[in-house]
C-alpha cells in the first residue's frame, strides 16, 4: 500500500486554522483531527462542531481520532457529518463491532486504535471489521511526546497479522513521528503516519510532509 501522511492539527495554530490546513493541502493525504474529551484522556481539544466546519473548508479528507469515552454513541455522528475516517479506541468501546459497522454504514472508513500497552493479538479477529488499525506510539492525550520504541515490535506483529488475514487494512502510527523515527515505523510495517509538531513545527509544513513521505518510502523500499 502507498505511504500516506496525515498531519495532526493538534500542533497547528488554532487562531489561523484555515491557513494551517491550506499549508498542507497540496502534499498531505489526510488531515488528522484529535478529538479529546478530558475523560478518556487528560486533555480537552475540539469536537463535532469544529469537525463539521473543517469538512466544509478542507480539501483533504478528515482522519478523526476519537480519544473519548462512549465512542459507541458518538463515532457514527462524525462519519455522518462527513469525516473520511473515524477511529475509536478499543479500550473505550463497549460494542466495537457494532460501532465499527455503524461508522462504515455512515460512509467513512472505520479505524480501531490501541494504546501502547494494549496487545494487538487480542483484536486480530476484528481485522475484517476495520479499514485501519492505529497503533499508538505514545500514551494518548498530548502532542509533542517522545516516541516509544517499545511499540515497534507491536507494529511488526500488527503487520504480520494483517498480512496473514489477507484483509485490506491500513496500519497507522501516531505519536512522536518525526524525521528521526518515521523510518523505523515504516521498516516495521506502518504505512499511514500521523505527524504533528514534525509538520507544524516547521517553517514550511508542506515541505515537511514531503520529507516525511520520502523517508518512509525509502525505509519501506517503495
Amino acid at each position: 500500500m502507498a505511504i500516506q501522511i496525515s498531519p495532526s492539527i493538534l500542533s497547528a495554530n488554532f487562531a489561523h486554522l484555515a491557513d494551517e490546513v491550506e499549508a498542507v493541502a497540496r502534499t498531505a493525504d489526510w488531515l488528522h483531527v484529535d478529538v479529546m474529551d478530558n475523560h478518556f484522556v487528560p486533555n480537552l481539544t475540539l469536537g463535532l462542531p469544529v469537525v463539521e466546519s473543517l469538512v466544509k473548508e478542507s480539501s483533504l479528507p478528515l482522519d478523526c481520532h476519537l480519544m473519548i469515552e462512549d465512542p459507541d454513541r458518538w463515532a457514527p455522528t462524525y462519519a455522518e457529518v462527513g469525516a473520511g475516517s473515524v477511529t475509536i479506541h478499543a479500550e473505550a468501546a463497549k460494542a466495537p463491532v457494532r460501532t465499527l459497522r455503524a461508522i462504515r454504514s455512515a460512509g467513512a472508513r472505520a479505524g480501531l486504535a490501541l494504546n501502547p500497552a494494549t496487545p494487538v493479538d487480542a483484536y486480530a479477529d476484528l481485522l475484517g471489521e476495520i479499514d485501519m488499525l492505529l497503533v499508538m506510539t505514545v500514551e494518548p492525550g498530548f502532542g509533542g511526546q517522545k516516541f516509544l520504541d517499545l511499540v515497534l515490535p507491536k507494529i511488526r506483529r500488527a503487520r504480520e497479522l494483517i498480512r496473514n488475514s489477507e484483509a485490506s487494512v491500513w496500519l497507522q502510527v501516531d505519536g512522536g513521528v518525526s524525521t528521526e523515527t518515521i523510518e523505523r515505523c515504516a521498516e516495521a510495517g506502518a504505512d499511514v503516519f500521523v505527524a504533528g509538531s514534525a509538520v507544524y513545527g516547521r517553517e514550511d509544513p508542506g515541505a515537511a510532509v514531503d520529507e516525511l513521505r520520502s523517508l518512509a518510502e525509502r525505509a519501506a523500499g517503495r
